[in-house]
């Protein structure tokens, strides 16, 4: 089953739309096939998967890890619906400090996916959404790093003004003091695009 990848701003974030196959039943589509993602550039080796629940107005990022645990994320929701924003930590990159934003919603089914080298976070824009998501490399406490959702410097249009934030989300720093060493090197990140 075909899926079709339309890259973005920052052109290793891709959005990826899977076939839908409706019925009486209901549906069937994949989520992810190896072949047709590394066809794709996206050839990452997929080791952990977690699922998210919050409701209306909670935000949750933006989070990155460090090397040498460095996460690339495949991203969708199975309720409701989330801003889901993407910022580019690769210094000498084209698109470093850069930040993309896409709507993933159950009804839409879009699958996000987040390169390495780039911090991720997303809003929650229904009454309740459920977020799951793939990572190369498993959850290392030791690693994890993040930026300040409301960076001045990186004036990401959130769609909710005043969200609610856990404790070490609001404390996290500006991208300019975050603890980062992504140098730009787009195969070392997971994506060959």
């Amino acid at each position: 089953m075909p899926f079709s990848f339309t890259q973005t701003a920052i052109p290793e974030v891709v959005v990826i739309e899977p076939r839908i196959l409706p019925d009486a039943r209901g549906f069937f589509l994949e989520t992810y096939k190896r072949s047709e993602f590394a066809a794709h550039g996206i050839a990452g080796n997929f080791v952990q998967c977690n699922q998210s629940r919050s409701s209306r107005g909670i935000l949750r990022g933006l989070h990155y890890q460090k090397h040498p645990k460095v996460q690339c994320k495949l991203v969708w929701t199975v309720l409701g619906e989330i801003y889901d924003v993407v910022v580019d930590l690769r210094r000498d990159g084209p698109t470093y400090g850069k930040w993309v934003g896409v709507t993933l919603t159950a009804e839409n089914k879009k699958i996000l996916y987040v390169p390495g080298g780039c911090a991720h976070g997303f809003c929650v824009t229904s009454e309740e959404a459920q977020v799951v998501y793939l990572t190369t490399e498993e959850y290392s406490p030791n690693h994890e790093a993040g930026v300040l959702w409301n960076d001045p410097d990186l004036a990401i249009q959130w769609p909710i003004a005043e969200p609610e934030l856990s404790a070490r989300d609001r404390n996290w720093p500006t991208l300019k003091l975050a603890d980062n060493n992504f140098r730009y090197d787009r195969a070392a990140y997971g994506n060959d695009l």
